[in-house]
Parts: C-alpha cells; structure tokens; sequence
C-alpha cells in the first residue's frame, strides 16, 4: 500500500489535532448526547482542544488525534466528575432519602419523570431508624404500623387446649384467612357487676387509687398473663399492689392456647385475643415507601448540570479529560507499532509511554477527587465541627478573666 502524500513530510499521519475546536462540531461528536445541550458544556469542550493540543506539544510535535476526540473525552471527564460526586452525595444522603420517590431516567442519565435531586441538600429524616424501630414497637406491643385484630374463644369446660389458628381463619375476612397470625396477649372481661375487691373502684389491689366507691363497679379486664410475668411482678411487690392479677394463666404452642387451671363451669365464658399478621418485609403500608428509594441505584441522583460545577470541578475535569486524550493517542500510536516509516526516515512512537502516563493520571485523579470528598461527607464535618468546638472551649479556658476591682 503506497504511503500516503504527507505536509510538511515531517508529518506521521494524515490526521493532527487542530489547534482550535469548532462549536458546531461538538454535539455531533458526543456519543452519548450528555451536557450537549448546554451552551456552557459547548464552550468547555472547544477550550478543551486548544489545551490538549499545548499540553501534548502540538506547537512542537504531531498530535494523531482529532477535535472530535477531544469532546468526546471531554463529555466522558464530565460524566466521571458528575458519577463520582453523586457517589460522594449517596453516602450523605442514602439514609435520609430511604422510602422517598424515585425518578425515571433516559440514556443520558438525565431525569425524565420526578424530581432529581442530585444538587439538593436533604434534611435529616431518619428513615431507616424510623423503620427499624417501627419492627420494634410492633414486637414490643408499643406502636407500631401492623393492624392489631382481635377475636374470641368460647370456653368449655374441662377442656384446656384450644386452636386459635383455625378459629382466626374460621372467622376473620380474607385479609386475615389463610395467614399465620402472632398471638400478642390474651384477656378476659369481669361482669358488670362484681365483687369490690376487683372492681375498677373497688377498695383493695385495684389499678386505680385506694378510695372505696361502692360495693360493685363497672366491666373489668384481666389480661391473662403467662406464670413468669406474674413472677416478675412479685420481685416488685410496691408495683404489684396497683397490678390487677388474674387467676388464669397459660401457655401457647404452634398457635394452641393452654389455659391454667382447666376451665370449669363457673370460668368466665369467652377469652379474648389481639393478634397481627405478618404482613412481610415489602408489603403495602401507609407510607408506600417499600416502593420508594431502597438504595443507591434508585436515588432520584441524575447528571450534574454543567453550570453548577465549579472552578475546582471544572479544573479535575480538564485534567481528567487531558488523561483520557492520552489514552486516545496511545492506542492510535500503537497501532503502528514501535517505528513508523516517513518518507527518507523512520519515526519512533511513544504508545506505551502515553497509554503508562494516562492510566496513572487517571488513578491518581479519581483517588485525588475521592480522598477529598471523604473528608466532606456530612459525618466527617460534624467530626470536625465538634473537634472545633472542643479546641475552642480550651483556648477560652486558658483566657485570663478580668480582674473585678470594686
């Protein structure tokens, strides 16, 4: 294959870097369409050739790249710039935005439906305590989002044992039917009428105060607790006095109450019970955040607009950019090999140097950008902030007060 006519014949390709770029040129050299319609990003990205050509030595030496190559690399610094940053942003706000909205994407990663929030600064919302301690409450029986249900028994007597499984699914919709329920206490309830001493306002181990209203009170509710708790209860003999004890107690197995002693005839009639369905880990709730952000990868975080980068973003990403020209070169370069014949000479090409230079400048760049942000992140600052403040408090202290003189 004959060479091709090459001027000056100093030239190694037909192809060099210019030394300027072209504004009209740049949206159709950006493969992935990301910053191009931004005037701001347009003018960047033209800057950006005349650096590379004085930087790689285009006033001196050949440069096989063209202006197209340069924005192309220079779209990709800034999508780097902006990935890493948002990287930075989800430490910081991933615990916060737990549960919230997310949004839709297109192939730029810009927002195409909600609302991004890469440049917002989120308030403090504890989501995932809020939850972790929601699992908690609903354990403990002190709140909670589950649904409490309750149903009853009929007792029989000399019968101890009694199925509360089936006579959930026997009689609750189908909301309840067919699931495992979690027994959460078991209770019964007094007469009207009854004998003063366990009343509401009777006169002797009552939960309210020691005044003697009357001889008979109003419905009662004994909550029918297992023989250990009763146990708990006596170790504190001041509080058990204001305890209403029950003479029941019991037992459950696979869902199967056991009631101590056996009930007889003149037991009380019905048992009660409150109950909750585990409902699983990503069923529907109030908040609807099991369809919200879960984690990094759904976080409302799209591109970084251009003209919100700064003077120090915008200089990481000429440099980044300046890296990746490099790596450009070098792989063009070492198509040729180590010698490229010219017309009267040879030529020796520096491929393995640029592309050992560019990964190195790359790594180090991204290792530069993110060891500064890690010492932004807001847990960081609030580190530094209370170093601040203890620093101060010792200088103050080693102020001298003024002396009063009377």
């Amino acid at each position: 294959m004959a060479l091709p006519t090459l001027t000056p014949t100093s030239q190694t390709s037909a192809i060099i870097l210019p030394v300027t770029g072209t504004f009209s040129e740049v949206t159709g050299a950006c493969p992935l369409g990301a910053y191009t319609g931004s005037a701001e990003f347009i003018t960047g990205a033209v800057a950006q050739v005349a650096f590379t050509y004085k930087r790689l030595g285009g006033d001196v030496l050949d440069i096989e790249l063209t202006a197209n190559n340069v924005y192309a690399n220079y779209q990709e610094a800034v999508l780097e710039y902006s990935y890493i940053i948002n990287i930075h942003q989800s430490k910081n706000a991933l615990s916060f935005a737990l549960g919230a909205t997310t949004a839709s994407f297109d192939h730029k990663g810009d927002v195409t439906a909600g609302t991004g929030a890469a440049l917002k600064y989120p308030k403090m919302k504890f989501e995932y305590a809020y939850r972790m301690g929601d699992g908690f409450a609903t354990e403990a029986g002190v709140g909670g989002t589950d649904t409490v249900y309750s149903a009853s028994i009929t007792t029989v007597a000399d019968q101890q044992i009694y199925d509360l499984q089936a006579t959930v699914e026997s009689s609750h919709t189908s909301d309840v039917a067919g699931k495992r329920v979690k027994i959460r206490d078991v209770y019964y309830k007094t007469p009207n009428a009854m004998w003063r001493f366990y009343g509401y306002y009777g006169g002797l181990n009552v939960v309210g105060d020691f005044h003697n209203y009357g001889q008979y009170a109003d419905t009662s509710t004994f909550n029918v607790i297992p023989a250990w708790q009763n146990k708990m209860q006596a170790v504190a003999f001041e509080d058990h006095l204001y305890t209403r004890t029950s003479h029941y107690s019991y037992e459950i197995t696979d869902n199967n109450l056991k009631l101590f002693p056996i009930p007889s005839s003149v037991s009380p009639d019905k048992f009660w019970f409150r109950f909750t369905v585990d409902s699983g880990p990503f069923s529907d709730t109030t908040d609807g955040g099991e369809n919200g952000v879960n984690n990094m990868n759904n976080l409302p975080f799209e591109n970084i607009s251009y003209v919100s980068i700064n003077s120090i973003g915008k200089q990481w990403i000429r440099r980044f950019s300046l890296a990746l020209s490099k790596e450009t070169l070098g792989q063009i370069r070492g198509k040729f090999g180590g010698n490229v014949p010219i017309p009267g000479d040879t030529i020796s090409l520096n491929a393995s140097d640029l592309l050992s230079q560019a990964k190195e400048e790359q790594t180090m760049l991204r290792e530069e950008l993110r060891t500064q942000l890690d010492e932004m992140t807001y847990a960081k600052l609030a580190e530094k902030d209370s170093a601040m403040s203890d620093n101060v408090q010792k200088i103050e202290e080693k102020t001298p007060l003024k002396i009063f003189v009377g």
